[in-house]
C-alpha cells in the first residue's frame, strides 16, 4: 500500500512542560487523538514523583519499545539513559537478578537512567533500585511493598503501565519533523528469526552462541547507528552507540565492558564496510558475530572472520536508527 499523498493528524494536549530538551526551549507533551491499544508512554498512570520532562518523556518511550523486545523473557530489565540502553539483561530467575545484570553492564551510565520491567515490580527489585538514583520506573504493577519503598524517594517517577511487556504490534507510523516538512515511515517493529540467518562463515555458531546473537540483535535494533553491542545469552557486555564510525562503536563497546568479553557475541545494526570492526571484535573475545551483511567488502570481512574462527551470520534486514 502506497503512503498517503497528504497527511493529517489530530493530537491533544496533555499536559505543559517546564521546558523542552533544554531550559531555553518551550514544550509540551500531545497524546494522539485516535488513542493507542499498545503500552505507551501517553497511557501510563503516574504513581508518584513529579511530573515527566521532556526528556523523560522520550527516554521512556525508548525503553517501551526495547521492553517490547523481550516479551517472551520470563523477566527483563532494561536501562535507558539519553535514548540508547546502557544495561539489558533477562533472567530465568527473578526480575531483581535481570535488573542487577543490567545494572552490572554499564553502572556508571545507568546511574540516573530509565528503568523498564517487563514483569510486576516486587520487593527485592525495589530494595535493589532504592540503592542507587534512577529518574524514572516503568513497570507493568507495582506490589505493595514495591511501592511503600520507592515512594520513599521523593525524586523518583514511578509509572504504572498495564500490558507493558507484551509483544508491540507491527504496523503504525513514525514520524520526524524536519523544517519546512515531515518524514513519515513505517514503525520498525521488525522482528528477525535469527536461526534463519544465513550462515556464512566456515564455522557455524554453537546452540549456546545462536541464543546470544538472538540477544544480541534484539539490542542492536534499539541502540543509535553506528551500533555495537556484545552481550552474552541473556545480558549485554558492552555497548558503543551513536558514532560516526562503526570501528569506534566497537572499542568504545569494548572500553565500556566492566566484564570479561572472553565468549561473548557481538551484533552489528549494519554491515561492516572493512574488516577492522571483525578484527577488534576477535580481539576482544568474541566468538560470534550478527549484522546484516551487504557490503562491497562482505568476502574480506567474512575472510577476517573465518581467520579468527568467529562464526558469522547475515540477516539480511539493516537496522539503522538515528
Amino acid at each position: 500500500m502506497e503512503l498517503p499523498t497528504v497527511v493529517c493528524f489530530t493530537f491533544e494536549k496533555l499536559q505543559d512542560l517546564r521546558y523542552g530538551e533544554n531550559p531555553h526551549q518551550r514544550a509540551a507533551f500531545y497524546k494522539d487523538a485516535a488513542g493507542s491499544a499498545e503500552p505507551c508512554i501517553a497511557n501510563a498512570k503516574q504513581l508518584h514523583g513529579k511530573e515527566l520532562s521532556y526528556n523523560n518523556i522520550m527516554d521512556s518511550d525508548a525503553t517501551i519499545e526495547m521492553v517490547g523486545e523481550f516479551a517472551d523473557a520470563d523477566f527483563a530489565a532494561v536501562i535507558v539513559k539519553h535514548a540508547n540502553p546502557c544495561g539489558v539483561a533477562v533472567s530465568k530467575m527473578s526480575l531483581a537478578d535481570a535488573f542487577s545484570n543490567a545494572v552490572a553492564c554499564d553502572p556508571v551510565s545507568a546511574f540516573g537512567g530509565i528503568i523498564g520491567l517487563n514483569r510486576t515490580l516486587d520487593e527485592a527489585t525495589a530494595k535493589k533500585i532504592s540503592e542507587t538514583f534512577f529518574e524514572v520506573i516503568i513497570a507493568p504493577e507495582y506490589d505493595k511493598k514495591a511501592l511503600e519503598i520507592l515512594m520513599q524517594k521523593k525524586n523518583i517517577r514511578l509509572l504504572e503501565l498495564h500490558g507493558l511487556g507484551r509483544p508491540y504490534k507491527a504496523g503504525g507510523f513514525g514520524l520526524r519533523k524536519v523544517v519546512g516538512g515531515l518524514l513519515l515511515q513505517d514503525r520498525d517493529t521488525s522482528r528477525e528469526d535469527v536461526k534463519s540467518s544465513k550462515i556464512v562463515t566456515k564455522r557455524a555458531p554453537t546452540e549456546k552462541e545462536w541464543e546470544a546473537l538472538d540477544f544480541a540483535w534484539r539490542v542492536a535494533k534499539h541502540v543509535k547507528s553506528n551500533a555495537i553491542v556484545y552481550t552474552s545469552s541473556n545480558r549485554t557486555l558492552g555497548i558503543g552507540a551513536g558514532q560516526m564510525s562503526r570501528v569506534d562503536s566497537s572499542r568504545i563497546a569494548v572500553m565500556k565492558a566492566q566484564s570479561s568479553l572472553n565468549g561473548s557475541v557481538v551484533a552489528s545494526d549494519a554491515f561492516f564496510p572493512f574488516r577492522d570492526g571483525v578484527d577488534a571484535a576477535a580481539e576482544a573475545g568474541a566468538t560470534a558475530a550478527i549484522q546484516p551483511g551487504g557490503s562491497i567488502r562482505d568476502d574480506e570481512v567474512i575472510k577476517a572472520a573465518d581467520e579468527h574462527n568467529m562464526a558469522m551470520v547475515f540477516t539480511g534486514v539493516r537496522h539503522f536508527r538515528h
